[in-house]
């Protein structure tokens, strides 16, 4: 699914053509387009797997490299 373009003066003319007042069928658009600046598209939520996945490798590296110190720290502590 890609992000379309929504078409303001279409959409105020069918609101028109429903009956609604001009004034307040370009009103009604002009809200819907306001709005869909704030939506996201596949691509801003793929972008946001990407750094989750980037992340979990990081934090991985860094749980597996403290594991590695502790073990020497407790080996070298009760070591005789």
């Amino acid at each position: 699914m890609t992000a379309t373009a929504f078409d303001t003066l279409s959409a105020a003319r069918e609101l028109e053509n429903a009956g609604m007042d001009r004034k307040q069928a370009e009103a009604v658009a002009g809200v819907i387009r306001a709005g869909q600046g704030d939506l996201a598209t596949k691509a801003d939520l793929d972008a946001v797997r990407s750094d989750i996945s980037g992340l979990r490798w990081i934090v991985g590296v860094n749980v597996a490299i403290s594991l590695a110190t502790l073990a020497a720290v407790l080996a070298m502590a009760f070591s005789p």
